[in-house]
């Protein structure tokens, strides 16, 4: 339904403004602009010219001084002005890329005149025609008849019409919903679906198109062999039967010739092809309206074409004229030719063949015509093995032991073995010509409205259902089976049947053969470019390569060689099978490209085509499917196998593309789907995995610091559950997006690399602090949350200029024991493993000193699922107190483990009670001065700071009232603040005493006694540890948390330090107060 525009105009003001913004259209819209707005992918060739938003590169000054849209004018550069945008979509050009032919060298008023201007007849419909009218209805479509009769043959040619019926209605709808550029079915799918599908797809349809190229060669040469010239062969066969085998050699041969010279016509030029195609498509409108006419002649004047029977087996006319044992001569009896095929000499008294001599030679019409009945006996099928006899159904015939058949007897003989899905496969060649009008999308002057009609068109007149009744009507059932038509001398039994002469079908379908392979050759390396040059499949970027003018040289010479591939096999049985296949599972993805589109409801769908349904392309996607392995299920299987490895190799390999494709709308609901299934709370113990947020920190440059946490969490993970590796930038968003997206970019190149799959969070906030809690808080979507923090520990936590590193630390840990988040701070982490190291040897030593929930269990069985510490041991120590059974203990920790399915090592320590040493007692006090003295600098800082804001407040007061005074008179309740220089030098010298005796308190302290215990427990903790676990690959254990008292921090931080000090690998491990580790199934 059209949209009603209104086009208000721009008051002229008086300064000319209106004369200006007039004259500004013509400038955006001009060609300098739309040139330089092309962007460029694969090997720097323009593939889509697109008008839209963020393609006009204008000098903004010029235009935009103060006029009309001064008010828009700081967003020109990014949102043009509708009339620019109108003018653009007014000149867009969709010229087909590669193809541009040998007059792109003349002067440009001759490519004005070459511009796309074909219509829905020419550009469409007549392609279709030359594309279904071909090979298989000239070669085997009688034979298909006489096989399978006409009921099962009206079902075979029913079957394939409605499936490129229903492809053609999704293609209608998928050509329709916008402009199509060069490309056609290639481009629709892979827009449709997917970069990873339109590659597999466009390869397949690639292939099928060469195969098809190779049948159209053999389906030539078959033609010029058996009728129009078999002297001309180059092997001939001694025998009848090595004559199948000479005959294929003979193929092989004259194939290749065929291919290397009309490769060479290609390659010169297109345009000879292009020429030639209408007269290649008169001679088939020719041939078609012969047959018909040969039809109607039947009806009240049938040919006399006799087909000579011996009982009720047919007899190939080749070697002899008279169909009949003896014949009279000058009133004596001779025998024949016949007689003397059969028997080892002319006299009648020679040994003949038991079958000869029992039964009769008969004659019958081979073509009756549509009057005489005939029709009835064709009905039902007469499927037969190889090497069988063509047989006259109804005609009888006297039996004969089961001989050893002689060779040299002239029976017509069945070639190959026949049933319904092998004539399907051969059949369905016939009808895939329906993507030849899309294929030049970028020729037609208006595709969207040429595509459906003219492809619907052609379907709809090129059905071969009156021709299988017509076939079925007027020719005789054994003649309908005679392949080659051996019991007609040799001549194409369609041939016979038209009128006027059977040569206007052996040279039109000659001609039209020839035409068809041509036109495959001319597609198929263009199609190959195309993908080429999309740049999705990295080792075929050669072959976008070609010509100055374009011309795909090397994607020629592939096609070509893949072609010759066809012809050697040699057989067009063969060969029509394969390509079944790759158009099949074109056809598939068609139909599929529409149903999801549809289903979808993308807001970008809109088709100008109506008559579609999302079941109608299913129900195609269905046929297609069924028909694939209804011709051959192992070819089927090949196929889909190939495209299958197609897939997955862009995926894996090929270039990232957002084509805005189906594919991934698709992903989007279903991902949308299964977050509102997940539950929002936790998930039951046997599913708990550690979904994890990384904590990353960033240098000035906006890069990672500790790139090994990544390489952690990916041997952590090996790509299951959820990663989300977050990070937090200092400062305002306005200041700060293009660091921020700097710096993402810079985190997803290093999870890349290190082979990290999650999503990347960062955050830009005015302190790290409160970036590292809104992200704990609010990273994750729906039931898709992270239940595990990672972080590194700060190693630079006591260096004087970052005084505050620890304290950000501190408060992440108490942000993840309020969320219940477990937490993992990898000490040393820059000592940890790469992805690409492996350790031979080794242990993995947990340290269980209090439970929280089997976190320490799980890990390092996690961890040891990764190459890099499969080889390594797991070792578990627990600590006795001095009340404790040891050996019990140890027996309960290894059945504990028995149950829980997890091999490794027990050892319990016993930790004996002693007095808390002097060096314990030291290093607790150094550890209390050392935090006194941070608070006394601190304290110091802040007290300098406020006696500056104190003066100036002062001295503001004082001038606020001095003006105060001279202007109104003073009132009696106001106070006069006075701030002299003695009572200034008095309060600093105050400041200065209170500081100095601080400093002097010092060194009289005496260690808190809560703080030497804890000390002592780090430092004995921390000997047993390098005890048993000096030379371990990596340590685990518990780590304690901050004290609920905010004064200790510092100290907490250094009894940390002390627990984990001489030990190269640690992870410290907290839990997140829930059970994630199970004894029961």
């Amino acid at each position: 339904m059209p949209t009603n525009f209104t086009v208000v105009p721009v008051e002229a003001r008086a300064d000319g403004a209106g004369d200006e913004a007039a004259e500004r259209p013509e400038e955006l819209g001009s060609p300098d602009s739309a040139d330089s707005a092309c962007p460029t992918s694969g090997d720097g060739n323009p593939r889509e010219n697109s008008p839209f938003i963020n393609n006009v590169e204008v000098e903004r000054e010029s235009y935009f001084e103060g006029k009309n849209m001064a008010l828009f004018e700081e967003e020109m550069d990014s949102n043009p002005m509708v009339s620019s945008l109108l003018n653009k979509l007014a000149n867009y050009t969709n010229l087909s890329q590669g193809v541009v032919e040998h007059e792109e060298d003349e002067d440009s008023r001759r490519r004005e005149i070459k511009a796309p201007r074909m219509g829905t007849f020419i550009g469409v419909y007549l392609p279709c025609l030359q594309n279904i009218l071909g090979v298989i209805l000239f070669l085997r479509l009688t034979w298909i008849v006489g096989a399978a009769g006409v009921l099962e043959s009206f079902l075979i040619v029913s079957m394939c019409c409605t499936c490129t019926m229903l492809t053609a209605i999704s293609m209608s709808a998928i050509a329709t919903n916008g402009v199509v550029p060069a490309g056609g079915s290639y481009y629709m799918i892979s827009r449709s679906l997917g970069p990873e599908f339109g590659g597999a797809v466009g390869l397949c349809f690639y292939l099928g198109t060469t195969f098809a190229g190779a049948m159209y060669i053999l389906g030539t040469i078959e033609i010029f062999l058996t009728y129009i010239s078999p002297s001309a062969a180059i092997f001939q066969a001694e025998t009848t039967d090595g004559e199948a085998a000479a005959l294929l050699n003979n193929m092989r041969v004259y194939g290749s010739c065929a291919l290397a010279l009309m490769a060479v016509v290609v390659f010169v030029g297109v345009k000879y092809v292009n020429k030639l195609a209408l007269v290649f498509l008169a001679c088939v409108v020719l041939s078609i309206l012969a047959i018909y006419a040969g039809v109607i002649k039947t009806a009240f004047a049938p040919p006399d074409i006799p087909v000579c029977l011996l009982g009720n087996r047919t007899l190939a006319k080749r070697s002899f004229e008279t169909c009949a044992k003896m014949q009279v001569v000058s009133n004596g009896t001779v025998t024949t030719a016949l007689w003397r095929l059969f028997c080892n000499g002319s006299s009648l008294s020679a040994t003949c063949d038991e079958y000869f001599v029992q039964n009769n030679v008969t004659e019958i019409q081979g073509i009756p015509g549509v009057a005489s009945g005939v029709f009835l006996d064709n009905l039902w099928s007469t499927y037969s093995d190889k090497g069988a006899f063509v047989e006259k159904k109804g005609l009888s015939s006297v039996p004969v032991s089961e001989e050893s058949r002689p060779g040299g007897l002239p029976y017509v003989l069945t070639d190959i073995m026949t049933y319904f899905t092998m004539l399907v496969g051969i059949y369905f060649p016939s009808v895939t010509g329906i993507m030849a009008g899309s294929n030049r999308s970028g020729d037609l002057k208006d595709a969207q409205k040429s595509i459906p009609t003219g492809t619907i068109l052609a379907i709809v007149t090129t059905s071969y259902l009156s021709c299988i009744v017509l076939f079925g009507a007027c020719i005789e059932g054994v003649v309908l089976r005679d392949k080659f038509g051996e019991a007609l001398q040799g001549n194409l039994v369609i041939g016979m049947l038209a009128w006027p002469s059977p040569w206007v079908i052996v040279i039109g379908s000659f001609f039209s053969t020839c035409g068809a392979g041509l036109q495959s050759l001319t597609g198929a390396p263009r199609l190959l470019q195309a993908i080429a040059r999309d740049g999705i499949i990295p080792f075929l970027q050669v072959f976008g390569h070609g010509k100055a003018n374009g011309e795909p040289t090397w994607a020629l010479l592939l096609t070509a060689l893949i072609c010759e591939t066809g012809i050697l096999i040699a057989s067009l049985d063969s060969v029509a099978p394969i390509l079944s296949m790759f158009f099949l599972m074109c056809y598939m993805f068609v139909n599929l490209a529409c149903a999801v589109q549809t289903l979808l409801r993308t807001p970008n769908w809109r088709p100008r085509f109506k008559f579609y349904h999302w079941t109608l392309s299913f129900l195609g996607m269905s046929l297609c499917l069924a028909l694939m392995f209804i011709c051959s299920w192992y070819y089927a299987l090949f196929a889909m196998l190939i495209a299958g490895c197609i897939y997955k190799y862009i995926e894996y390999r090929g270039a990232e593309k957002e084509w805005g494709d189906g594919i991934r709308g698709l992903s989007l609901n279903a991902a949308r789907y299964a977050l509102l299934r997940v539950e929002h709370g936790p998930p039951h113990t046997k599913n708990w995995r550690p979904q994890v947020l990384v904590m990353l920190n960033l240098d000035s440059e906006q890069c990672v610091k500790h790139p090994r946490l990544l390489s952690f969490t990916s041997q952590l993970k090996a790509g299951k559950g959820l990663t989300i590796v977050g990070s937090v930038l200092e400062g305002t968003y306005l200041d700060k997006h293009v660091e921020a997206q700097r710096a993402e970019e810079n985190i997803r190149s290093l999870m890349g690399a290190e082979k990290t799959k999650g999503f990347c969070q960062l955050v830009v906030s005015s302190n790290l602090r409160d970036g590292a809690s809104h992200l704990i808080q609010s990273a994750g979507l729906g039931g898709m949350k992270h239940n595990t923090v990672l972080m590194a520990w700060p190693e630079a936590w006591k260096q004087a200029d970052n005084p505050f590193s620890w304290k950000n630390f501190v408060d992440t840990v108490r942000d993840t024991t309020a969320a219940h988040q477990a937490l993992l701070v990898a000490k040393n982490i820059d000592l940890f493993p790469q992805n690409q190291e492996r350790f031979s040897d080794g242990n993995i030593d947990v340290w269980w000193i209090v439970h929280d929930g089997g976190m320490l269990m799980l890990l390092p069985f996690l961890l040891r699922q990764h190459k890099v510490w499969r080889k390594c041991r797991m070792r578990i120590f627990t600590v006795a107190q001095v009340d404790d059974n040891s050996i019990q203990m140890k027996k309960d920790l290894q059945m504990f483990l028995y149950h829980l399915r997890i091999s490794a090592e027990v050892e319990v320590v016993e930790m004996v009670e002693n007095d808390i040493s002097a060096f314990t007692y030291e290093k607790t006090l150094m550890m209390e001065q050392r935090s006194q003295m941070l608070k006394q600098m601190q304290l110091s800082k802040n007290e300098r700071e406020r006696e500056a804001q104190l003066i100036h407040d002062r001295n503001t007061a004082s001038h606020t009232t001095a003006a105060a005074r001279t202007q109104a008179p003073p009132t009696p309740d106001k106070v006069q603040m006075t701030w002299t220089k003695e009572k200034l030098i008095a309060e600093k010298h105050r400041n200065k005493d209170t500081s100095a005796s601080g400093f002097k308190d010092l060194f009289s302290l005496k260690p808190d006694q809560s703080n030497v215990r804890r000390m002592h427990t780090a430092v004995k903790l921390n000997g047993v540890v390098l005890n048993k676990s000096q030379d371990a690959q990596l340590v685990l254990l518990n780590m304690p948390g901050p004290p609920k008292n905010r004064q200790g921090d510092e100290n907490y931080m250094e009894f940390l330090e002390v627990l984990t000090e001489g030990l190269n690998r640690v992870l410290l491990v907290r839990g997140g107060g829930r059970e994630v580790i199970t004894i029961y199934s």
